[in-house]
């Protein structure tokens, strides 16, 4: 019988949610380092749809294609808006908001984006990458008098091209191993200037 001392060994103690960062990256605003002020985003999920074939009174389940869900972002608001305006510029560029029309050529729409897990000592457990990443909602923020003890925050929801998983064989190649991006560049809003770089 199992003792909690096997199950220690095998929990190891966990993975713990919080422990995560997010970097954001488009020719629109380049790259958005999000460690600090990303509060929380989801491990992207994907499905592969199931189609019913059926013989003989009964259903053979067949894989059908495979879809993306939509991946949110939660985002602490800072002083200079730098964050929320990127993203508002970012949609108004693919789609003006006082006329029908676009600012950017085809392939600019697109963005990337990488999340990953952390482990308690600060390392990287595994990365999720998404490719051809676009706006499609940035949220209100709820203005009161009595939210006296609230920072502002909002969530940016993007649709998803694809996506890849570094290592185990799910990042595009035959031998597992990551795929290293480095993207740098320097965006200027209203004034505040956002650069850096990062390795995705």
């Amino acid at each position: 019988m199992a003792t909690i001392s096997d199950f220690k060994n095998n929990f190891k103690g966990g993975v713990r949610s919080n422990l995560f960062q997010i970097a954001i990256s488009s020719p629109s605003t380049g790259m958005m380092d999000l460690r600090f002020l990303g509060k929380g985003a989801d491990i992207p999920a994907s499905t592969v749809a199931k189609i019913d074939v059926p013989f003989r009174g009964r259903n053979l389940p067949v894989p059908g294609d495979r879809t993306f869900n939509d991946w949110t972002v939660t985002v602490l608001n800072d002083p200079d808006w730098a964050y929320r305006t990127a993203f508002e510029n970012w949609m108004h560029q693919i789609s003006n908001h006082s006329q029908n029309r676009t600012s950017m050529n085809a392939s600019d729409i697109y963005g990337q984006a990488v999340v990953s897990q952390l482990n308690r000592e600060g390392g990287v457990i595994r990365t999720y990458r998404l490719h051809d990443i676009m706006p499609t909602e940035v949220s209100a923020i709820t203005l009161a008098m009595d939210a006296a003890t609230a920072v502002e925050e909002f969530t940016v929801a993007f649709a998803v091209s694809n996506i890849t998983i570094d290592g185990a064989g799910m990042d595009g190649s035959s031998s597992g191993d990551g795929v290293d991006i480095s993207i740098s560049g320097s965006v200027n809003l209203g004034g505040v200037s956002i650069s850096g770089g990062i390795n995705l």
